[in-house]
């Protein structure tokens, strides 16, 4: 019988192994298909680990090299610079939420969970300056992106701190109409501080963390004083305005 064209018994990529043996190479779309996945995350690992080391500006010749393989190779998983781009946002606002997210599904306080949040996020970006600000600047991308990763990753959390907020106000009786507003407005006011940090660094993260948790809770005690309503907040800021 000839065995000139029978596959390997089994085949490698990059650190893991494929155990072909009795694969019909006709069925083997499947197996194929998990290959191609599998170096295209050693790739991804590759390409944050230049990131990592080359910081925000990596150029692609960097990641070729870190992956061990030629630029040609990259194109051939990814494309084009946008798509590897893509690849690694997304794999980076994972890893945040993948911290971030656990934290808000606590039977905690409010005080406590907004401190948790805030602490998880400002300590991901301290960790992974270089990686988050590759996402954040999209230089890298050579094209326009399908979506910015970095809005849907906001809207992810945001959504979650939403559901969590308005159960929170049906639980105290109180109108939780608010409440995609004050997470969406809270995220953007997190993210917008931890930018500013991470390029000046004028203040420790424990700092920050204590002062964005002063402001949003200073807020959260007004909605919860005023039972959620903008107009009783309203009516007793103006009160207070008028006292001599």
């Amino acid at each position: 019988m000839d065995t000139s064209r029978a596959p390997p018994a089994a085949v490698t990529v990059g650190n893991v192994t494929y155990d072909t043996a009795g694969v019909n190479p006709q069925h083997s779309g499947g197996r194929q298909q998990a290959q191609r996945e599998a170096r295209r995350a050693e790739l991804i690992d590759a390409a944050i680990a230049a990131i990592r080391r080359n910081g925000p500006d990596v150029a692609m010749e960097d990641i070729a090299a870190e992956a061990g393989v030629t630029k040609p190779i990259l194109y051939r998983h990814f494309q084009n610079k946008a798509g590897l781009y893509m690849a690694v946002s997304e794999r980076t606002t994972q890893l945040m939420r993948s911290a971030l997210l656990p934290g808000l599904s606590g039977q905690v306080g409010p005080k406590e969970l907004l401190r948790t949040a805030i602490d998880t996020y400002l300590t991901f970006i301290e960790a992974e300056p270089e990686l988050y600000r590759f996402v954040v600047r999209r230089c890298f991308a050579d094209r326009p992106v399908p979506q910015d990763p970095v809005t849907t990753n906001n809207q992810l959390i945001a959504n979650a701190l939403t559901g969590i907020f308005g159960d929170r106000l049906r639980s105290l009786g109180m109108d939780p109409g608010g409440a995609g507003t004050w997470a969406h407005a809270g995220v953007g006011m997190v993210q917008a501080a931890g930018d500013w940090w991470l390029e000046r660094r004028t203040l420790e993260r424990e700092a920050l963390r204590d002062y964005l948790l002063m402001l949003a809770w200073g807020a959260a005690e007004s909605i919860l004083a005023a039972d959620g309503s903008p107009e009783r907040m309203l009516t007793a800021a103006a009160s207070l305005g008028s006292r001599p």
